[in-house]
């Protein structure tokens, strides 16, 4: 054991054999003991070296260079005169294990470093000085020269005393430092080969472009508007990667190929899609109300549902309240034409703040019309959806649906069953068009629903929307209707001033009573817009002199003799005739059920194009009027050998629906007692064969219905007693309801009492 001058390597590691210069004075030290330190902590075995000469720094600085001997471990240490370490070190000796166990180590490490050395492209000389190490020891202190080790394995290496351990130990970190160098090698020649696939592309694309240039197809600049186009559109991320597959696809092909225009007109479509542009909508409730207040006399109905949906998006909005995808609203307005079912969609449009798009239904019968045609197909579009949506510039518009329940269905699909997804608000946000085969949020649109009739809508698609029903407008509706929107609009129309013609609301009802017979108000506008045609032709004519003031002359005048008439006192004097009550695809009417026998075989006769259930209902009225002929006072013999006929005008119109079995059975029942039906009655309800009386619907439309027919009572089913909350103040005060259970009540109420029909007679 001796004792050397200790000298402190930071983040170095000295093996033996390895020559070094450190800047470091070791003042007249022939040999020293290193010991590397990593960070604060020394290693337990250090490397004795000679030093071999002394350099003069400039600067009165030295340095040393070393060569390591043997390794060896520190014992204690003391400080010397001049204030340097010293400590007493105990020589190491490295033992030869028997060749039978290093020797395949010793050949496996010398091909893995030549591998390396290989990879590095290292000089030849650093490969022929690993080849003359004979030693295993020696040999495995070679991974100290390695500049990829940590300090940490490097003192890992040089504190394994056991030479067979020392050399498994530099083995391994040399197979890791391989492993790592070859992955690098690989990266590098993955990054080459892309780089010089790119140059190629490059290179060959500018040869085309050159040659494109000579034969005048140059098309670089439209390619490269799209990629910015694309860029800027917005896209949700499926959409853009659609997109970005086409652009690649156009760029390289051949300006005269025959797909290259369809994939431009398919990329046109998809970036006429507004993706990421939505209109401010104005969340306010009251301000839409005075807006659809406004423009529409009436529809309450559609005006609360409206206004409660923005007041509910208000207050989720100044709450924080996520937005649900689920929470859309599909309204469907069905009634009669001319009821402002499609107008009120553009002002629910102007109160919300948004666009108004209108899609017409009427007669559509393929299914492509609503889901695009695909792509394979010569001359495919997308959807009406895709293309409203274009229309309106925006991803949340107001479309209005119009005509819904006239939908068709053939051979090319279903149209009500592509609607289905359309118009369900759980599933509406991921539509996908067969066109463009990426999805779009449609979430975010309101849906807007116009039909005539409820019973010719599939019933799953009735079932996603919300029904609100349009019944028409009272007579003192349409005055204020046509006193506010109509005669201020045909004044206009026609060219008039508001001072040139004026009209009092006792003309406008002689023209609603005398000239129009419908639930809405378009004949009525079309009335008025004569009206003021032929005062529009005196006053540029120069035969009359503004203000004209519109008389029952000039009406007379100018629409001709009346073309309703209030009839059904003069229809119902005689016995054998009822007056019933009907809704059609226009709205409630009156109908008159006319019943007469004669001598014949017993059979039953019906004639005015009655549908299959109205002719159930008059058989079964006249069995229950024969079956209870005693209770009336009729003979059961009147019955045989008669022949009984039932006509009910119009006979050009078509007419179905269980509601005219009680008018039936009374006018029966009023042709065979001899007493006629009172005058101003008018009736609705399903018959039994137990004399029953069923509810019917659209009781509101024919009470408005008899209500301008002039009739003052009503006689309804008592299930429907409810209902009648829905018919106007103003009409329920002019008119009386009678709710009954059995015809016989029917018949109490209807038929003129026998005394007054023997005066009658």
């Amino acid at each position: 054991m001796s004792t050397l001058r200790l000298i402190a390597l930071d983040d170095t590691v000295v093996f033996p054999g390895m020559t070094v210069t450190l800047p470091v004075d070791v003042g007249e030290e022939s040999r020293v003991f290193l010991v590397p330190r990593h960070g604060t902590t020394y290693a337990r075995v250090g490397t004795v070296a000679d030093v071999v000469e002394k350099i003069r720094l400039p600067g009165r600085g030295y340095a040393v260079m070393l060569t390591g001997r043997h390794r060896a471990i520190a014992g204690a240490a003391e400080p010397d005169a001049a204030g340097s370490l010293r400590v007493a070190v105990q020589q190491v000796s490295d033992v030869a294990p028997p060749p039978a166990r290093t020797i395949d180590l010793e050949r496996e490490y010398r091909a893995v470093v030549h591998e390396i050395l290989e990879l590095r492209e290292a000089d030849e000389r650093v490969g022929q000085f690993i080849r003359s190490i004979t030693e295993p020891g020696a040999l495995a202190d070679t991974a100290g020269y390695s500049p990829d080790l940590t300090v940490a394995q490097k003192i890992e290496i040089l504190e394994a005393l056991d030479v067979g351990e020392r050399l498994a130990l530099s083995l391994r970190l040399q197979r890791e430092r391989l492993a790592e160098l070859q992955v690098r090698k690989r990266i590098r020649e993955d990054v080459a080969a892309g780089a010089h696939k790119q140059q190629r592309d490059y290179l060959l694309r500018r040869q085309m472009d050159s040659i494109r240039k000579e034969l005048g197809e140059d098309d670089s600049a439209a390619i490269d508007d799209y990629g910015r186009k694309i860029a800027d559109a917005g896209m949700p991320d499926a959409a853009r990667a659609q997109a970005e597959r086409e652009l690649a696809r156009l760029e390289k092909m051949p300006e005269g190929h025959g797909e290259s225009s369809m994939l431009r007109t398919y990329l046109d479509w998809l970036l006429a899609v507004p993706w990421a542009k939505r209109s401010e909508e104005r969340l306010d409730p009251g301000h839409a109300r005075d807006v659809l207040d406004a423009d529409h006399a009436g529809l309450d109905d559609v005006k609360e549902r409206i206004t409660e949906h923005l007041a509910v998006r208000k207050l989720r909005a100044e709450r924080g309240v996520p937005e649900d995808r689920r929470s859309g609203v599909i309204l469907t307005l069905i009634g009669p034409p001319g009821t402002g079912k499609t107008s009120i969609g553009e002002s629910i449009a102007r109160a919300t703040g948004r666009k108004f798009v209108r899609i017409s239904l009427g007669g559509v019968r393929d299914e492509a019309e609503i889901r695009g045609h695909r792509r394979t197909y010569i001359g495919a579009m997308p959807g009406r959806l895709v293309r409203a949506l274009r229309d309106a510039g925006t991803m949340n518009p107001v479309i209005l649906l119009d005509e819904v329940d006239k939908l068709g269905a053939d051979w090319r699909g279903d149209p009500a069953a592509a609607l289905l997804e359309v118009l369900d608000p759980a599933q509406n946000h991921s539509f996908r068009d067969h066109y463009l085969d990426v999805e779009l949020d449609l979430s975010h649109v309101l849906f807007l629903a116009t039909a005539n009739v409820a019973d010719s809508i599939p019933g799953p698609l009735l079932d996603r929307m919300e029904v609100i029903r349009f019944d028409g407008y009272t007579v003192e509706e349409k005055v204020a209707i046509a006193r506010g929107y109509l005669w201020p609009r045909q004044m206009e129309q026609n060219g008039l001033r508001p001072e040139e013609a004026t009209i009092d609301d006792a003309r406008v009802r002689h023209v609603i009573n005398d000239y129009t017979r419908e639930a809405g108000v378009r004949q009525l506008e079309r009335e008025l817009g004569t009206l003021l045609r032929k005062i529009a032709t005196e006053i540029a004519g120069a035969m009359a002199v503004a203000p004209v003031v519109v008389d029952a002359a000039r009406v007379r005048d100018a629409l001709g003799r009346p073309k309703f008439f209030r009839e059904a006192a003069s229809r119902t004097a005689l016995p054998g005739v009822a007056t019933g009550l009907a809704v059609t695809g226009v709205g409630g009417d009156v109908l008159f059920v006319e019943a007469a026998s004669m001598e014949g075989s017993e059979g039953l006769t019906l004639t005015g194009q009655l549908g299959d259930v109205m002719k159930e209902s008059a058989r079964i009225a006249l069995t229950w009027v024969r079956s209870h002929a005693a209770e009336f006072g009729i003979d059961p013999q009147a019955f045989r050998r008669r022949e009984f006929h039932l006509h009910v005008p119009a006979g050009a119109m078509p007419k179905d629906g269980p509601s005219a079995g009680i008018t039936l059975a009374t006018a029966i029942a009023s042709l065979m007692t001899g007493r006629p039906v009172r005058p101003m009655i008018g009736m609705t309800g399903e018959i039994t064969l137990q004399g029953r009386v069923l509810p019917i619907g659209g009781l509101k439309q024919k009470v408005l219905a008899a209500h301008a027919a002039g009739l003052s009572t009503v006689i309804l089913p008592e299930r429907n007693r409810g209902d009648l909350e829905d018919v106007p103040p103003d009409v329920r005060a002019h008119m009386t309801f009678h709710p009954v259970a059995t015809i016989d009540e029917v018949l109490k109420l209807a038929l003129e009492p026998p005394q007054a029909a023997a005066v009658a007679a």
